[in-house]
């Protein structure tokens, strides 16, 4: 055998034996004998330096024992002497995927499809990635596309599903579930996802039932658990909520949406203290939960710790600057200690808050918030949240008229009869009606915005609000007595209408042995006391004769003193400037501010607010004892 015979044999023995080990070692990885592996792809090194599968698997068994920095740089090194395999680009970009290096992990799943477009592991990969870079409809794409590949992707059709339902393609995300169900009958995550998609679709039976499904095949699976809790709390059955929340998270130590939604449930029933542990417990899982960071910040303002909330909803907006829900709850404490012009700033976030239920008017003019000059143009001013709101902050349309506009109030049904005589409005249209054209809108709510308005520039002359005009209402004739209106409850789909409002039957106690006669003043009152209203010989019930606030206001101006809970009939008598006394939950609405029996807004008023008792008595008692001496001097 001469020396050529010798070299070409003994290069036929290394690649011989290079092939071998790789093909050992893939076996060993297939079996997940990982440390055997990578030895072998070590010695195939040692042999050819740079022998690309030999780095790429190495890599790829770094990454698959969560070493991905190491991973990375070997397919790096893999794909630098071979750049024609797809598996080192898709490789590739599962590390980076690992490591967070989004970008990186999109531009390689990217390459791994340029070279073969027809992967639908990759394409899966390359989908989560967009997901979580929050480009929905690519991913979605790209799931779609992978299960035109692999039909029987239960993955990728549950990911898709996921997407629909996020995008809000609700009935899309619903054939999806169902179309992974009939590929995998007991799919648990199928049945989680389709749990959570009827819950959003108020499905509720169908959600627990899926929901069960998925716990009757594991037992407890925590995240089934989670999502039933969410079910349940969203039908006010907040004990069985709270009995999943705390057993997920049980079973789940690490499961912070757990525990921030068991904080929760906990608020509901009012365990505050036990609900403070709970989001505190859900941080220190994860510092940087916007949910539980707020959801604390919303119970210590409960627990009148304002400025202790106040840090947590500034926590919640350093991590994530857009949510609006942790600014308007910054906005309202601000507003609540009297700190206007910052939080008017802020309450400009309500907008973006599906908890307030607002309607975003898309005018094709620019928002006025003060700014530009007026003078000659036609401002549209509509109401964007209550009754009450839109009584208290219409009286800045004088301000307006003195910078020389001219008004378009939109306002709702029932205040145009009354709002319509506002002195300074050009023309009154109804919510819904064809609007006539302006140059600037502004929301009543956005006006004290618009005029920096502090504590000391509120516009409180009174009476701003028009007379009611001779033929509206009922007239009450003379009377001997002190006539005096009451309303103890507002309207049941407000917020906090459980704090502000209390029942007739509380009530009682400051009716009993007072030389007055009592008002109704009530719209709506609810079964329970139009039964006890019924009764009362001693109280005038004229409030389903009241059409409209037109209506109300003639009856107010023949009081002697309004008595009400925080509705708006209450800001209805304060811009009438009659005498009116307000009944306050311990924490108030932030229009009424704190530790204050006056009110800047209603220089007529007289605040009764609850102690930290949180006891309508107590206030009943008190103004009882006010009434019988106010009486006593009139």
């Amino acid at each position: 055998m001469n020396r050529q015979q010798r070299r070409a044999g003994a290069k036929s023995n290394a690649g011989a034996s290079v092939a071998s080990r790789l093909e050992l070692g893939i076996a060993h990885l297939q079996a997940g004998r990982t440390a055997d592996a990578e030895a072998c792809f070590r010695q195939v090194l040692e042999i050819l330096p740079t022998h690309p599968d030999a780095l790429h698997l190495l890599g790829y068994t770094a990454i698959a024992t969560q070493r991905d920095a190491a991973g990375v740089e070997l397919i790096q090194q893999a794909i630098s002497h071979n750049r024609s395999n797809p598996d080192y680009y898709a490789h590739l970009g599962a590390g980076y995927s690992n490591l967070g290096q989004l970008q990186q992990a999109l531009e390689s799943y990217t390459g791994a499809l340029n070279l073969r477009s027809n992967l639908p592991a990759v394409l899966y990969s390359r989908a989560n990635v967009l997901a979580r870079l929050n480009r929905l409809e690519e991913a979605l794409a790209d799931y779609e596309r992978a299960c035109s590949l692999k039909p029987d992707y239960t993955d990728a059709v549950n990911a898709a599903g996921m997407i629909l339902h996020k995008l809000g393609r609700h009935a899309e995300a619903e054939t999806k579930f169902l179309h992974a169900l009939r590929l995998h009958p007991q799919h648990l995550l199928t049945l989680i996802l389709r749990g959570a998609l009827m819950r959003d679709l108020k499905r509720f039976d169908e959600a627990v039932s899926s929901l069960n499904a998925a716990i009757a095949l594991k037992g407890d699976v925590p995240e089934a658990l989670h999502e039933r809790g969410l079910v349940f709390m969203a039908v006010g059955k907040f004990a069985d909520a709270i009995a999943d929340f705390e057993r997920a998270a049980s079973l789940k130590p690490d499961f912070a949406e757990a525990y921030s939604d068991f904080g929760c449930a906990l608020t509901k029933t009012r365990q505050l203290e036990t609900a403070t542990e709970t989001f505190r417990k859900a941080l220190a899982i994860d510092p940087r939960h916007v949910a539980a960071l707020n959801n604390l910040g919303s119970v210590l303002v409960d627990l009148d710790r304002p400025l202790e909330a106040l840090g947590y909803f500034d926590r919640a907006i350093a991590v994530d600057p857009g949510y609006a829900e942790a600014h308007l709850n910054k906005a309202i404490i601000m507003l609540r200690l009297g700190d206007l012009q910052r939080g008017w700033i802020e309450y400009e976030w309500r907008w973006n808050c599906p908890s307030q239920n607002l309607v975003h008017r898309p005018f094709d003019k620019p928002l006025w918030l003060g700014a530009e000059p007026i003078a000659g143009k036609v401002m549209l001013i509509h109401n964007d949240q209550g009754l009450g709101d839109a009584l208290q902050f219409c009286r800045y349309v004088p301000l307006l008229k003195a910078r020389g506009a001219e008004i378009i109030l939109e306002i709702d049904g029932p205040l145009s009869a009354l709002l319509s005589r506002l002195p300074g409005i050009s023309r009154c249209v109804a919510k819904g009606a064809p609007l006539p054209p302006f140059d600037f809108p502004c929301p009543l709510t956005s006006l004290p915005l618009a005029f920096s308005t502090t504590l000391d520039t509120i516009p409180a002359e009174v009476p701003y609000l028009p007379r009611a005009s001779e033929e509206a209402g009922p007239q009450l004739g003379p009377s001997k007595r002190p006539r005096i209106g009451l309303v103890w409850s507002g309207n049941p789909h407000h917020l906090n209408d459980h704090n502000r409002s209390l029942p007739f039957k509380d009530l009682l106690p400051l009716l009993d042995g007072v030389e007055a006669q009592f008002v109704s003043l009530q719209k709506n009152a609810r079964p329970e006391d139009e039964e006890l209203l019924r009764q009362r010989s001693d109280v005038l019930d004229f409030g389903p004769a009241l059409r409209d606030f037109a209506d109300t206001a003639a009856l107010v101006e023949q009081l002697d003193l309004v008595i009400s809970v925080d509705t708006s009939v209450a800001h209805l008598a304060g811009g009438l400037g009659r005498p009116l006394w307000v009944l306050l939950p311990y924490i108030p609405d932030w229009r009424w501010l704190l530790e204050r029996d006056d009110s800047p807004w209603y220089p007529t008023a007289r605040l009764f607010r609850q102690t930290a008792a949180r006891d309508w008595a107590e206030v009943v008692e008190r103004v009882r004892a006010a009434l019988a001496d106010w009486i006593a001097r009139a």
